[in-house]
């Protein structure tokens, strides 16, 4: 029945993805809700430069990472096998071609999952010695990418939706110094995941494990990854999920989970027992939202239905939305996961088109419309 559920939440995820295309590129159709605007950010058009051996290109950015301005880690779901002949302009992702790299299974192979972009959109390192983490995959692979803000080592945190794992590296790529996950088995139990999807980080070292897509729950790990609770579970009721799909950490213990499906986010708070967390409510009104980041005040997220980044203060009241067209040569079909880095620059990899793009802010943009680097205990 599990793999049955599976099956079905896919799906749906793709028919919802080409619902939330077929809407007019800047139109306030669909589910898109006020206060809509512009966008506070300049796009830098064509970025990400390729560095692929001819006749490939990226494969769906999943997971991005900016450390800082001048190092941004990629995790991509392998690179993608182009058709042939290849138009000399060509600017290098497959999405220019009409091909979308999340469907196009089988243009996919396991090579380059992970690499460094420099501030101008170049590669600087490529961790093909890495590849082994997802050779092999039948399914999309790596899905985030993160650093926790306290962690002195600064080590990546590779979460593998497919493999039912997640791998902790040495910040210079050199080796995985941990495993998280019996590979290729999904399992419901303390040391078992089924698809996970994101991993967030308390300030007083507990870990966070949004086990995902099979499961619907969010473990509780202390600082050396021994369980210690959980929390969610299956299901439209308070605090429950149907996909869940990404998580974040604010101030005054709160925590924001995105039930993908479900189409809201769910907030908790942190309490005196380190195993236990109370919902407190829930943002409802979403179509599919995709990833978070939280600051001092508020929250940012992108949704799809239409493709859009939403501005939520904690209680859940939009505070501004702005719309992203899929035109090329800038546009995107799906921001599946975005970073700021500190000097204000923000970075979403796009999932279907495959590649990532940066967004400057604009010279005259008001501060209060800038999505700030994740929220740190100070």
């Amino acid at each position: 029945m599990r793999q049955l559920t599976s099956s079905l939440v896919t799906r749906l995820y793709m028919i919802l993805c080409a619902l939330a295309l077929a809407a007019p590129a800047l139109s306030q159709e669909g589910n898109a809700r006020g206060p809509i605007g512009e966008s506070p950010y300049d796009i830098v058009s064509g970025w990400h430069k390729p560095f692929q051996e001819p006749g490939f290109a990226f494969g769906g950015n999943s997971g991005v990472w900016a450390e800082s301005p001048d190092r941004i880690i990629i995790a991509q779901r392998g690179e993608t096998i182009l058709p042939y002949p290849i138009p000399e302009d060509f600017p290098g992702f497959a999405g220019s071609l009409g091909l979308n790299v999340l469907r196009e299974v089988n243009r996919r192979v396991w090579q380059n999952c992970l690499y460094i972009l420099n501030g101008d959109g170049e590669v600087v390192e490529v961790w093909d010695h890495l590849d082994y983490l997802c050779e092999g995959s039948d399914g999309p692979g790596p899905h985030r990418v993160r650093i926790s803000p306290y962690d002195s080592e600064s080590r990546i945190w590779l979460i593998n939706e497919t493999f039912h794992q997640i791998y902790v590296i040495a910040n210079d790529g050199s080796e995985v110094l941990a495993t998280y996950g019996e590979k290729g088995v999904s399992g419901a139990d303390e040391t078992h995941f089924g698809r996970p999807q994101d991993v967030a980080f308390l300030p007083d070292g507990r870990i966070l494990v949004a086990d995902g897509l099979d499961n619907h729950r969010v473990i509780i790990y202390d600082n050396d990854m021994n369980y210690l609770g959980e929390f969610g579970g299956f299901g439209t009721g308070p605090g429950q999920f149907n996909t869940l799909h990404a998580l974040a950490v604010g101030p005054d213990g709160l925590i924001f989970a995105l039930d993908r499906s479900g189409g809201r986010v769910n907030v908790y708070q942190t309490t005196d027992d380190p195993a236990e967390v109370e919902f407190l409510r829930d943002f409802p009104g979403l179509t599919l939202p995709l990833d978070i980041i939280v600051n001092e005040d508020d929250i940012w997220i992108t949704d799809l239905g239409p493709l859009r980044f939403i501005n939520f203060d904690f209680e859940g009241n939009y505070k501004y939305t702005w719309l992203v067209p899929p035109d090329l040569p800038d546009g995107y079909l799906e921001v599946h996961t975005f970073t700021v880095d500190p000097d204000g620059n923000l970075i979403g990899g796009d999932n279907q088109y495959g590649r990532s793009q940066k967004f400057v802010p604009k010279p005259d943009a008001d501060p209060e419309l800038l999505i700030e680097p994740p929220w740190v205990a100070r």
